[in-house]
């Protein structure tokens, strides 16, 4: 009986094993940028269209220099280097590739925006470098971690699923909602390939 659950729990443990990604710290210090912006952090939310579900989460903060956590991702540029989900440099182009990459004709994405003082910005950012790659279907969990651990965010509810941390977090005060629809196919590899294409 043991061997037969090891046998079935050991796909699933390896499925989950998330692989490391650490660009070196040049390619960081050449890509940082920082924002005009007041701080604020932004969960993004990836929704399938039909059902409406939670497909993925990613968190975009704008501190002393602006990121996007992406854990468990796949959206990659070399103007954004990574460092375990952690991509910087996330000038308003890099977020509007970002969010291109993601909405298709089979998914929309929602970004939900709340001001946060320079400190919990700066908190969130070391949240998210301090987290490490994280494995897949894992993004929710490793989303709603940190925001619970931040000031005023307590009450996000903690969760596998993107869609209840995004009802959870319509719920804070001052929040601000955007949704981007897109009808591009849903194959968005070539997609990646165009951006590096255009990206100087």
């Amino acid at each position: 009986m043991r061997r037969l659950l090891l046998v079935l729990i050991l796909p699933l443990f390896l499925a989950n094993c998330a692989e490391p990604v650490w660009a070196p710290d040049e390619a960081v210090a050449r890509a940082r940028y920082v924002s005009s912006e007041p701080p604020s952090i932004s969960l993004i939310t990836v929704v399938r269209t039909l059902g409406g579900e939670g497909a993925h989460s990613g968190l975009l903060i704008n501190g002393s220099q602006r990121v996007v956590f992406d854990p468990a991702g796949t959206w990659t540029n070399p103007a954004a280097p990574e460092r375990n989900d952690l991509h910087y440099g996330i000038t308003p182009r890099m977020e509007q590739y970002y969010i291109d990459y993601h909405a298709r004709e089979t998914y929309y994405v929602v970004k939900q925006t709340v001001l946060v003082s320079p400190e919990v910005a700066e908190l969130a950012i070391r949240r998210a470098e301090g987290n490490g790659a994280v494995g897949k279907a894992l993004c929710g969990t490793s989303i709603s971690a940190i925001l619970r651990d931040l000031p005023g965010f307590e009450s996000v509810n903690r969760s596998y699923f993107p869609g209840k941390i995004m009802k959870s977090f319509a719920e804070l005060p001052g929040v601000v909602t955007l949704k981007y629809t897109d009808d591009s196919p849903d194959d968005n590899k070539p997609l990646l390939v165009e951006q590096l294409v255009a990206t100087p």
